[in-house]
């Protein structure tokens, strides 16, 4: 049986290196590929003038038929929002599966919110990914190529400017694929490649509790994003079906195991919906559920999605909802909303379903 063709963009720099070695190729030249492939993102590696010996391998095992293919989604469509500021794609993959991938511009820096799944496992009530369903993981050579891609419109269209950070609040529960995720950003991260720092990427879970405890037992760099969303079990359970699987009091539980081990602050993402969790009640109830937590609460007014009837909190209600939670010491501030007419925002990233060939 023929074996399985693999992607470049799913492997460490080591495995690159490992390849050549199995194939006859001195693994120094590991380099100049890692360099094309990652830091120059370049899609046509015959085009590229290598070394007699690395140009010979790249001709023999990579493109259509041969041992490996690169990770170069096409683009389905581009979408500018309104604000001047943000892209969002919809990329589409080998299997035919769209994802989708957005890049958003701030004061002085550039971010890509990138998707980790097709589709999503948890079933938020207000997200429009939830909404949509599980579909599939994705590929660490499918993550890291959203990156590229956006790193490569970037400079296309604002030369010299720098793609940042990185956030994994696309579509899909990033801790629901770890080893993925994990190795993805163990790539990006890489100073010889893309090169974004770890203390600039974010992975933001709904509360995947053996993830969260594995990020801290791993010691894995990354700052962590954990959207809570309610302030007891009724209330988060409403809006976020996961907490039936790990309950708010495990979450809570995990979340200072993780604030203990590593020693870093954790951001705590509450998207205020009207009526449903952004009451002074509930504020102070957050305030004394998170009391010794090293914790950032960020604010989200709920953003429209067509399969969610809530609405967004009030301007009043929502600065209500801060002020107690900041004098209860606990920083929070309001997200900076990008994209929202154009459905890039935090819960509006979805995709139409593609059936899987077996």
């Amino acid at each position: 049986m023929a074996t399985a063709a693999r992607s470049l963009h799913d492997l460490g720099f080591r495995e690159v290196e490992a390849v050549l070695r199995a194939d006859g190729v001195n693994p120094h030249h590991a380099k100049a590929l890692w360099r094309a492939l990652q830091r120059e993102g370049e899609l046509d590696l015959a085009a590229r003038d290598f070394s007699p010996p690395l140009k010979r391998w790249v001709e023999e095992q990579v493109g259509e038929g041969r041992a490996f293919f690169l990770d170069a989604p096409a683009v389905s469509s581009e979408i500018h929002s309104s604000d001047g500021l943000t892209r969002k794609f919809l990329l589409r993959q080998q299997d035919g599966q769209e994802t989708e991938t957005v890049l958003m511009g701030y004061d002085g820096r550039h971010t890509a919110c990138v998707s980790s799944q097709a589709g999503c496992a948890m079933g938020c009530v207000f997200c429009a990914t939830g909404q949509m369903g599980f579909v599939r993981h994705l590929r660490p050579g499918e993550i890291v190529a959203q990156v590229l891609h956006a790193r490569r419109v970037l400079q296309a269209t604002q030369p010299g400017k720098r793609l940042r950070n990185l956030v994994l609040m696309g579509m899909g529960e990033p801790l629901h694929n770890y080893d993925s995720v994990i190795r993805a950003l163990d790539i990006i991260s890489n100073v010889r490649g893309i090169g974004i720092g770890p203390s600039r990427i974010s992975i933001s879970t709904v509360g995947v509790v053996p993830g969260i405890l594995r990020l801290a037992e791993e010691g894995q760099p990354y700052r962590l994003a954990v959207s809570l969303h309610g302030s007891n079990e009724a209330e988060r359970s409403a809006l976020v079906p996961a907490s039936k699987k790990w309950s708010l009091a495990e979450l809570i539980a995990a979340c200072r195991t993780y604030g203990e081990i590593t020693g870093k602050r954790i951001f705590f993402e509450w998207t205020l919906i009207a009526g449903k969790n952004d009451s002074p009640d509930t504020a102070r109830r957050l305030a004394a559920l998170l009391a010794g937590i090293d914790g950032h609460v960020n604010l989200i007014p709920l953003n429209p999605t067509g399969g969610f009837s809530g609405v967004p909190a009030g301007e009043a209600a929502g600065y209500e909802f801060q002020r107690i939670l900041l004098e209860a010491g606990f920083p929070c501030t309001f997200r900076q909303r990008r994209g929202i007419d154009v459905a890039a925002g935090c819960g509006q990233l979805k995709a139409e379903k593609v059936a899987r060939a077996r």
